[in-house]
């Protein structure tokens, strides 16, 4: 019970850091543009994660049950996998380094789950084929992660940039004040729909991991001698309890109500500078492809689509507008991010057993 209560407070504070480390993502670029301040923008955001976060469990099963065999993970296992997603994301927020929650996470459970199972690789789920409901699916590293991982970013810049080049053309002849003022309005709307958006796909993620962790427990007898009023605790099958949505998503509603202005000034005034139309055409764009691939239970990483329709978007002014020198270090810190990150996670563990714990 006592391992639990550890990782229950430790995937929260993972929570807590995802919500400030990825508040940009749903603030940089209306704060950027000065539709609206900070603190507003930062209440908009707050809400609308937590609203996101009720929007569905098929991301937060994919975390919990679709990247790692479950039945060879221990609680150990798992907090040893937040700790790693946790380092690296102090890391990169420290220098203002837009990286990925999402893939800190799922990299940190995964050297985790390696360093239990020693070094046995069979333990990663790779790519297999399951039924559910009748249907068809695909889950694994591939098919989830790595794919995704890779597709998004380009998807994201291509599309962000066709949104940008056909509202050129359809307001043409409008006069940038009349334009700025339309889609100064505009971007309040995108901008909820992206903090929505981030809610689906990020608040999830922290979901199947309590959900994971009061699986194994279950399993493995934690919860055995635990007081009559603690007994909604156990469960016999994996799945995401109301209490677990009610926690992550407050949780993540106030990591992001408590900022993260060094990757919002990296996001929103460093990488290109930005004018409401842009700021709306960026978040649109990375809003529908959240809430489409979180439908499908896809962790896509909500800063490779925002960051890469910034990208799409500065790139329809001008090539020379975004400055591709600080878009190689971002790239860099998304490349490095799963490996780091298991590495943290696999001597993280280890560390854990040798102190006697999680053998």
């Amino acid at each position: 019970m006592t391992i639990f209560l550890i990782v229950l407070l430790v995937a929260l504070i993972f929570e807590y850091i995802n919500g400030f480390h990825d508040a940009a993502n749903a603030i940089a670029t209306v704060v950027s543009t000065k539709v609206l301040t900070p603190r507003q923008a930062i209440i908009l955001a707050a809400a609308g994660n937590l609203i996101g976060a009720f929007l569905g469990t098929a991301v937060a099963k994919s975390v919990g049950t679709g990247f790692v065999e479950s039945g060879s993970i221990t609680m150990y296992t798992v907090l040893a996998g937040l700790i790693g997603g946790i380092v690296w994301n102090l890391i990169t927020w420290w220098g203002g380094i837009p990286s990925s929650s999402s893939h800190a996470l799922v990299g940190g459970l995964c050297g985790a789950a390696l360093a239990q199972s020693k070094m046995e690789w069979s333990v990663l789920i790779w790519n297999q084929t399951v039924e559910k409901a009748g249907k068809v699916d695909q889950i694994g590293l591939w098919p989830k992660l790595i794919k995704p991982m890779v597709l998004s970013p380009v998807a994201g810049f291509i599309i962000g940039a066709l949104v940008m080049l056909t509202i050129s053309i359809i307001f043409i002849k409008a006069r940038p004040s009349i334009l700025n003022r339309w889609f100064g309005k505009l971007q309040i709307v995108s901008a909820a729909g992206m903090a929505v958006a981030h809610g689906m796909a990020d608040a999830q993620k922290v979901m199947g991991i309590l959900a994971l962790a009061l699986f194994t427990g279950t399993m493995q007898g934690a919860f055995n001698d635990v007081p009559s009023w603690l007994e909604f605790l156990r469960t016999p099958k994996f799945e995401i309890a109301t209490w677990v949505k009610w926690a992550c998503a407050l949780t993540i509603a106030a990591g992001t109500a408590g900022g993260g202005w060094r990757i919002i000034k990296t996001m929103g005034h460093k990488m290109v500078k930005l004018q409401p139309v842009h700021g709306f055409a960026a978040e649109s764009t990375a809003a529908l492809i959240l809430a489409y691939t979180s439908h499908f239970g896809i962790p896509l990483s909500t800063t490779h689509v925002i960051s890469t329709s910034i990208m799409g978007v500065g790139a329809m002014k001008r090539m020379s507008a975004v400055k591709w020198g600080l878009v190689g270090r971002i790239m860099w810190a998304w490349v490095l991010t799963l490996p780091a990150t298991a590495f943290v996670g696999y001597w993280t563990l280890k560390a854990i057993q040798a102190v006697g714990f999680g053998n």
